[in-house]
């Protein structure tokens, strides 16, 4: 909407005024589309004001800018379009009742209309004091829960206790119960419900909710419960089909994991830390370039750590994470080929590239300060720290090499390769944990082939969702794509055979034994998946069970078996080259800037794999391992 500006008089849309009262009016309001005011006008125009917002109020929040004016000051509204779109989920299930004092439960999960009526089609749920239900809404969902109540003969307002969780289990805890708790989000309160009307509780991250009558003496009456779940209305552009249904399914709920996070900003979790963590985003970005292509939430994030963060001190306090941010720079260019984004990065990035390269010592081993960090099984054990973070300097200035090259910066392209030069004169001995070693076979410091047979020892054990990623990837550069897709099947297939819709912060398979599933109520005897289990930051409820670092598998899937890979800026120039491992066949898309890719990919009877593919006609494709 363009600036325009309303004056008092003939001018006026409203009509010349036959009678100017003067009012001044001083009005922050910032819980109404994010805008300020600052008025003076006349009372007409005040009328004609108050009529025009709420017509705001209808419209999708494009950005608008106008002003309202009496004598001098002015009116100025501005408005941001939020980028996130919210979807109505129905309750599919009620997963428990009090022993006694909840009737008509079931209504719940009929069909409803989203509005408070005066006369209710069925007879709406009624919990006694002190009574409660559990309600399950399907699947993992960012967002709220909407609360309708009917008209009762008493008007008299009624409270409930209302508890979000990931699991069912979390729903029945008590807060500090076992990590439960209401950090980044209140999952566990005490709302009043109003006579005939509609109740927003939230937001958070959750797939079921408790509700409790907390009133020891009235009773409470809902018509209607639904969530809102909030997240940006983007279409899948990549996709991904298999011979193997279970990867398939990993593959969907991955993207999904991701999507859920891709909130304001790109969060970590939707229900905690709902922060931008420099780390998290290397694995969530490569599956936004696998599935939704371009996201102005990327750049958007990265900007943001980038501009709170000082270049004389690490990203999220982590040294890691800064070099993350090199790393992603460089993924992003090569993906989407905006130079002008990059080139609006390099001040930071020549300072911070300068920066690192000053914690290497004259024997080429890391002196990294900050908080040394890779991922939470491996942060206590300081050889796989410091393994892993000689492979993440030489990998972020590599990286930087590349980027300065592409700049056009060749002195410090050149103190980059100088550093990646003096980190090879010194290679960790082996700590014996997977994830650093895999990052040492990524930057080229030790053998990929003699790293998989380590990886291989044990199989999908020692591992996290974070960094399992990067032992994927190591796999696949050694070429062992069967022990990789072994991995993916046992390892994030195990958290769907226990009910998950979405990938945890962390989950070891040993946790599995004689644990109980997350979408039921916990048998005697059993342990619970949820609350037994987790360390360090996530322990118990704690413990986020919607985390975008762990959506790795849906990347590698497109990399590796659909074997699609950008050689050049933009996906100008893509190669094609499939790995099935014991697969027959893999199709899919994948996008770029200039449209989809379209892949499919079976294995002949002499085991060469018969290629066939459908590109925009601006793409160099380039097909190998096949017969195009």
């Amino acid at each position: 909407m363009n600036r325009k500006c309303f004056r008092s008089g003939s001018d006026s849309p409203y009509g010349r005024l036959d009678k100017v009262v003067h009012l001044w009016f001083t009005m922050k309001m910032k819980s109404i589309h994010g805008v300020n005011f600052l008025c003076y006008w006349n009372r007409r125009d005040y009328h004609a004001f108050v009529l025009f917002v709420a017509i705001l109020g209808l419209l999708p929040g494009e950005r608008c800018s106008f002003s309202v004016m009496g004598q001098s000051p002015e009116v100025a509204i501005a408005t941001n379009k939020s980028p996130l779109t919210t979807f109505v989920i129905q309750p599919q299930r009620i997963v428990w009742t009090s022993d006694e004092g909840v009737t008509y439960a079931e209504h719940l999960l009929q069909p409803k209309n989203g509005q408070a009526v005066l006369v209710e089609p069925t007879q709406p749920v009624q919990l006694q004091p002190g009574s409660g239900l559990v309600i399950d809404f399907g699947k993992e969902i960012a967002g709220s829960i909407e609360i309708f109540t009917p008209m009762t003969p008493s008007k008299e307002p009624r409270t409930v206790r209302v508890r979000f969780g990931e699991s069912v289990t979390e729903t029945m805890a008590e807060l500090n119960e076992r990590g439960s708790q209401n950090d980044h989000a209140i999952r566990d309160q005490i709302v009043t419900l109003p006579w005939l009307g509609k109740t927003t509780i939230g937001p958070s991250g959750f797939r079921f909710v408790r509700i409790d009558a907390v009133d020891q003496k009235l009773e409470v009456q809902i018509s209607q419960v639904r969530a809102l779940l909030t997240l940006r209305d983007i279409p899948y552009i990549g996709s991904f089909q298999c011979s193997d249904e279970r990867l398939n399914t990993i593959w969907n709920t991955g993207a999904y994991t991701v999507h859920l996070n891709m909130q304001d900003y790109l969060w970590d979790g939707i229900k905690r830390d709902r922060l931008v963590w420099l780390g998290d985003m290397h694995p969530e970005v490569s599956v936004i370039n696998a599935v939704f292509g371009y996201n102005e939430v990327v750049p958007r994030s990265l900007d943001l750590i980038r501009d709170v963060t000082p270049v004389n001190q690490w990203m999220n306090g982590i040294s890691s994470y800064s070099m993350w941010w090199v790393i992603i720079h460089e993924d992003w260019y090569l993906y989407q080929g905006n130079l002008e984004y990059l080139r609006a990065q390099q001040p930071y990035l020549a300072a911070l590239l300068k920066r690192i390269s000053h914690f290497v010592a004259a024997d080429g081993m890391e002196t990294l300060d900050g908080m040394r960090f890779l991922d939470w099984p491996t942060f206590e054990n300081e050889a796989a720290v410091h393994e892993g973070l000689q492979a993440m300097m030489a990998m972020s200035m590599q990286s930087g090499a590349r980027l300065m090259e592409v700049l056009g910066d060749r002195a410090t392209a050149a103190m980059c390769e100088s550093t990646v030069k003096d980190l090879r004169q010194h290679v960790p001995p082996a700590s014996g944990r997977k994830s650093p070693a895999a990052l040492l076979a990524l930057a080229g410091l030790r053998d990929p082939r003699e790293v998989a047979a380590a990886i291989k020892q044990g199989g999908p054990s020692d591992l996290s969702t974070f960094y399992g990623f990067y032992v994927l990837n190591a796999l696949a550069k050694s070429g062992d794509i069967d022990t990789a897709l072994d991995f993916i099947s046992q390892y994030w297939g195990g958290m769907i055979d226990f009910g998950a819709t979405t990938f945890w912060e962390d989950f070891d398979l040993q946790w599995t034994t004689q644990a109980s599933r997350i979408d039921e109520l916990l048998p005697a005897g059993k342990k619970d998946l949820h609350g037994d289990f987790g360390a360090h930051c996530y322990l118990g409820f704690r413990h986020s069970f919607c985390h975008g670092w762990a959506g790795g598998p849906t990347a590698w899937l497109t990399q590796n078996v659909l074997g699609v890979r950008p050689l050049a800026p933009g996906c100008c120039k893509v190669e094609i080259a499939p790995n099935l491992g014991h697969l027959s066949f893999a199709e899919g898309t994948f996008p770029t800037p200039h449209g989809a890719i379209h892949v499919r990919h079976d294995k002949q009877t002499d085991g060469s794999i018969k290629t066939v593919f459908r590109a925009p006609p601006n793409i160099e494709v380039l097909v190998s391992n096949s017969s195009n």
